[in-house]
């Protein structure tokens, strides 16, 4: 291995160890590579000697611009079980008949080659955590494929590398939690996923009680019909206990707007609280005839919270909805200076909470 400074210079050092390296002894079942520290020739003789040596557990992260394309080596460490890839090109040969032993794959802001993706995670059968929310991938998986990984307990995906000949909604990709009975942990990544009225529409299968921790990421919450079937989605989790949302990291309205709307949210409940009126924002019922209640659900963590009408009804719901709840974490945009926050802060206090034990972290 030869490490380089950030003046791209050889660093001595890196002598000194690619030379240690060709006296180790046994096997080398741990490694974590960061390609910042190498060039091209030295990644590829790093992880050749790797595979030679047993390595077990991978971790490489590529924060370069132009992301390098890992060496076919990589793909003869059978012997993996768990591989944790930060950027890079990822591209098994046609010669790859897979991992064997492999139990996580975690890919972010990776980029998959020309290889069909399904296919390869076909053969990877003992997997047991599987993460691509963030995977720069052109083609499209199909939910039999990944329905295969019958071990597997967690699992992170993006929507938009799914088969849109075979998902016309969010229900289509609930099914396919049951087929997977070990699955407690689900992820999904709602970029550039589009949701029509008419997929909405779409009944949900039965409630899926193995699932006890769910994961939306860039979800645009200012879609009435997408916050509706996520609700839906939940209410299939009956042991559903922890949950996390990210909103979509769309552009926010300008600081103005924003302090215009705060300051209106505060007029409101100062007015209301005057008129003696308990609950000034009443929820309303995005599912039709649904008793919408989550019993299970202890913790929420919500990211990227703009102060929009549909996600203080969101948190409303939930805490409105969920006696066994513990805390709710919201952390802010950016766009929320110090008096919003302290005015949304405020507000959220005045939701009536189902536990009574429940706690607002807003941060």
């Amino acid at each position: 291995m030869c490490l380089m400074n950030a003046d791209g210079e050889i660093n001595s050092c890196g002598k000194i160890i690619s030379r240690l390296l060709l006296h180790l002894n046994g096997a080398v079942t741990k490694s974590v590579i960061i390609f910042t520290l190498l060039d091209v020739e030295d990644i590829h003789h790093l992880i050749l000697f790797l595979s030679r040596k047993g390595i077990k557990d991978l971790t490489i992260k590529d924060y370069s611009k132009t992301q390098v394309k890992l060496p076919t080596h990589l793909f003869s460490c059978l012997e993996l079980k768990h591989l944790n890839i930060v950027g890079s090109c990822f591209n098994p040969p046609p010669s790859f008949h897979g991992f064997p032993n492999l139990l996580s794959l975690e890919l972010f802001s990776a980029q998959f080659g020309s290889s069909d993706l399904g296919e390869f995670l076909t053969r990877c059968p003992l997997l047991e955590i599987l993460d691509l929310g963030y995977l720069s991938y052109t083609g499209n998986m199909k939910l039999v494929e990944i329905a295969k990984l019958q071990n597997l307990k967690i699992l992170s995906l993006s929507l938009c590398h799914l088969e849109t000949t075979t998902i016309t909604s969010l229900c289509d990709v609930l099914e396919l939690v049951g087929y997977l009975p070990k699955l407690q942990e689900f992820g999904l990544d709602f970029q550039d996923y589009k949701l029509t009225e008419g997929h909405a529409k779409k009944k949900f299968p039965t409630a899926f009680p193995s699932v006890k921790a769910l994961k939306f990421t860039r979800i645009g919450l200012g879609n009435g019909i997408m916050l509706s079937c996520a609700l839906e989605m939940m209410r299939h989790l009956p042991n559903l206990q922890t949950l996390e949302i990210t909103a979509s990291p769309y552009v926010c309205i300008d600081h103005t707007a924003c302090l215009i709307i705060s300051y209106l949210y505060s007029f409101v409940f100062e007015y209301l609280s005057f008129l003696q009126v308990d609950d000034p924002f009443p929820i309303p019922i995005p599912i039709l005839d649904v008793e919408y209640n989550m019993m299970e659900l202890r913790s929420v963590v919500f990211r990227n919270f703009k102060g929009s009408e549909n996600e203080v009804y969101l948190i409303k719901y939930f805490l409105a909805c969920s006696p066994s709840l513990k805390k709710i974490v919201v952390h802010h945009d950016w766009c929320l200076g110090p008096g919003e926050q302290l005015i949304f802060a405020k507000m959220l206090l005045k939701f009536h909470r189902a536990s009574p034990v429940a706690e607002i972290d807003f941060n």
